[in-house]
């Protein structure tokens, strides 16, 4: 399982690297290898300001469709573009290629606050 110690993570399975006040978010790869091969992604918040656990997208694997949440509140940036045609990505680079959207977080403590590599891998066990 791989679990870079550089990102932060959330009981909900997304991760953050964060760069100044820009947020790069993912799914782990505990996340897609739960959900098997992921057939679409979609991400229609581009531009809006959510909070904290709002709902900012859904991932579609072949058997089940899962909601993705904010880690933290901020406005959303940008989302991947290489996953409209390859949404197998994140299977298969889900901290790399595989990212899903940059935004720019509202305070950057709260990115500390997520839980570090060791504390992903005591929830995941």
């Amino acid at each position: 399982m791989n679990i870079p110690a550089t990102l932060r993570f959330t009981k909900d399975h997304e991760w953050v690297k964060l760069e100044g006040n820009i947020a790069t978010i993912g799914i782990t790869d505990f996340a897609q290898g739960e959900l098997g091969d992921i057939v679409y992604v979609e991400i229609e918040t581009v531009g809006k300001n959510l909070e904290a656990e709002a709902v900012f997208g859904t991932v579609e694997a072949v058997k089940t469709v899962s909601d993705l949440f904010l880690p933290v509140s901020g406005t959303i940036n940008e989302v991947n573009p290489a996953l409209s045609a390859n949404p197998e990505l994140v299977n298969s680079d889900p901290y790399g290629e595989g990212w899903m959207i940059k935004m720019t977080v509202a305070n950057p403590a709260d990115v500390e606050a997520l839980l570090d590599a060791e504390g992903y891998q005591t929830l995941i066990g």
